[in-house]
């Protein structure tokens, strides 16, 4: 038994689901069966249960407690591979501040209260009794990761763990409020808002898809968001078909990672501008 897989169990025996972590502290890609998405995707902002998948596959929805799953033929691969573990910190009711530079840590020392603390490569994790929507970039150097996020597992820590403070909560309050860009919605076309050549499964499945596209961006988080937002308008910007509804799900899973509202509404008007919607 390898050291991950042993380190793997012992989390899962104490209510932590573990995943493994390829070279890069990635979670290993899905697998055949679900590549791109073509299994329609599995956890979303909508729709944030665990991954049902047998293989360690959907990133950090991978991550369970059951050791028949972790020590089963399906994971044995990837166990033999990893660098690294990481674990859900949601799935086991925590939330990690982590703090990437000495000014980060400098900040939490004078604005947070003092919990369980882990020493990373460049700063620390403060771990939380408590789960709540994660997002990056809350402040310069500080991310927070719980709900639809991993994070690796570097030790258990020193301190006593502490009940997840509102300052902690407040951080994420204004990104993870949806956004309805009302000024560039793409209206509907003369004739009714119904999609001609689309069917609203088909087009509710791939608004689930495109969240999990950017749920699940390791880097270059604003490319992705664009990308993804261009490649939604392109198939459905000209039906009439898009509602607010939809395109306040991507802006929500879009700030969850980190984006701005500025950026989002930025992305959106760029993706209509390329694609010559912007006065449709």
């Amino acid at each position: 038994m390898s050291d991950h897989l042993r380190t793997a169990l012992s989390l899962a025996a104490h209510g932590v689901p573990p995943l493994p972590l390829r070279a890069g502290k990635v979670p290993f890609g899905n697998c055949p069966t679900c590549a791109k998405n073509v299994c329609g995707g599995r956890p979303n902002m909508k729709n944030p249960g665990p991954c049902t998948c047998p293989y360690p596959c959907h990133g950090w929805a991978a991550a369970t407690t059951d050791p028949t799953v972790i020590d089963s033929p399906m994971w044995a691969w990837a166990w033999r591979e990893a660098a690294g573990v990481a674990y859900h910190p949601g799935g086991a009711g925590l939330t990690v501040v982590d703090l990437d530079n000495p000014a980060a840590m400098a900040w939490a020392r004078a604005s947070l209260p003092l919990t369980r603390i882990v020493p990373t490569t460049r700063g620390e994790h403060w771990l939380y009794q408590g789960a709540m929507q994660g997002a990056n970039g809350v402040r310069p150097g500080v991310d927070i990761k719980s709900t639809m996020a991993y994070t690796r597992y570097l030790g258990p820590g020193t301190g006593t763990m502490t009940t997840l403070p509102d300052v902690v909560r407040a951080l994420t309050a204004k990104q993870s409020a949806p956004v309805r860009p009302a000024s560039v919605t793409v209206p509907a076309p003369a004739g009714g808002g119904a999609c001609p050549h689309r069917t609203p499964t088909y087009l509710d499945r791939g608004i689930a898809m495109a969240e999990q596209r950017i749920t699940e961006a390791r880097s270059a988080v604003h490319a992705t968001v664009y990308r993804t937002f261009l490649a939604v308008l392109s198939t459905h910007g000209r039906c009439g078909c898009l509602t607010e509804t939809h395109t306040a799900r991507l802006f929500t899973a879009a700030q969850a990672k980190g984006e701005s509202a500025r950026h989002c509404t930025d992305a959106w008007t760029n993706a209509l501008t390329t694609l010559g919607l912007s006065h449709v």
